[in-house]
């Protein structure tokens, strides 16, 4: 379902780009240098989530903004407090003057609380706010085949783990000879509605939807998770579990080796055995290791992953 690739190099800052199958647009998470983010992968992204805007994560934007203006559609981004004003004043920093107004426009969506954010457009050649507006769901952007869901973490400023969260998906297995057709979707929404005396015809036979509803299987959504810069103290590796345990495929930082523990106090981070005991406790499939400290040669990584690794047996 999700297909997620990091398009930073293990020196270069973060940026992962996020593929839903079949979906025509792609996703990108954080807006770290990535030289390998490519300009036809801007141009089809259809959502900016960012963490935070601490350079290292923000510093790409210009680019990803250079490379989508002119594709005349909407693009989200949303990110933590602030985030509004810091999108609006990097893209106002530039010379406008000869940008058609339907270029593109910028929904930006500023998560205020656990259960709410603010919202506001910003279309050229102004850039001024527009369509202001207060949102209160759990969620901070939907599509047809999946929803992003969030917690707020600390990292000395608040910092947003994202969940890509699939729909279910309702399936009628045929069986006995039977043929698809117009009953199949009927007998879905039946189920799905919990409505069991819907009346099917089916190739000149006449059922109650609770007689089929055997044929009914239900294909669980999968989850994806990337949780960036955090502080590994108890208060977020509770939000952690609580949000992310189950999940099949989780994108975690592990900025620091374990020996420089004290650096990740001090400057709010995980470090690799913290990160891999939380993906532990969440029973994660899949748990990838990333965003290490620029500081750290090839063989110092080799190192953090293999503490990450065996934090997690």
């Amino acid at each position: 379902m999700f297909n997620a690739e990091i398009k930073s190099a293990p020196d270069e800052d973060i940026c992962i780009l996020l593929k839903v199958d079949n979906h025509p647009f792609n996703y990108i998470i954080d807006c770290g240098e990535a030289k390998s983010l490519g300009v036809k992968e801007c141009m089809n992204t259809n959502a900016i989530f960012i963490s935070h805007t601490h350079i290292d994560h923000f510093v790409n934007f210009d680019t990803i903004l250079r490379h989508q203006i002119g594709i005349q559609r909407k693009v989200v981004i949303t990110g933590p407090k602030g985030i509004i004003d810091q999108v609006q004043n990097r893209i106002k920093s530039y010379c406008w003057n000869l940008i058609d107004k339907n270029a593109i426009t910028y929904e930006v969506r500023e998560i205020l609380k656990e259960d709410k954010y603010k919202s506001v457009v910003l279309r050229p050649p102004m850039w001024k706010k527009e369509e202001e507006k207060i949102v209160t769901k759990t969620t901070v952007f939907e599509e047809k085949q999946f929803v992003v869901e969030y917690e707020i973490l600390d990292h000395k400023t608040a910092t947003i783990a994202y969940l890509f969260k699939a729909y279910d998906k309702t399936k009628v297995e045929l069986t006995d000879g039977l043929k698809g057709g117009k009953w199949v979707r009927e007998l879905k929404e039946a189920y799905e509605a919990a409505d069991e005396e819907k009346m099917l015809e089916i190739e000149g036979s006449t059922y109650k939807s609770k007689e089929l509803f055997d044929l009914i299987h239900v294909e669980k959504g999968k989850k994806l998770g990337v949780i960036l810069d955090h502080a590994a103290n108890e208060q977020n590796h509770s939000k952690i579990k609580r949000k992310f345990t189950g999940c099949e495929e989780v994108y975690i930082e592990c900025f620091y080796k374990d020996q420089d523990k004290g650096f990740a106090e001090k400057n709010y981070h995980s470090y690799a055995s913290k990160s891999g005991e939380i993906v532990k406790a969440c029973e994660i499939e899949n748990a990838i290791p990333v965003h290490f400290s620029r500081k750290y040669e090839d063989s110092d990584i080799i190192e953090l992953i293999e503490q990450f690794n065996k934090a997690r047996k």
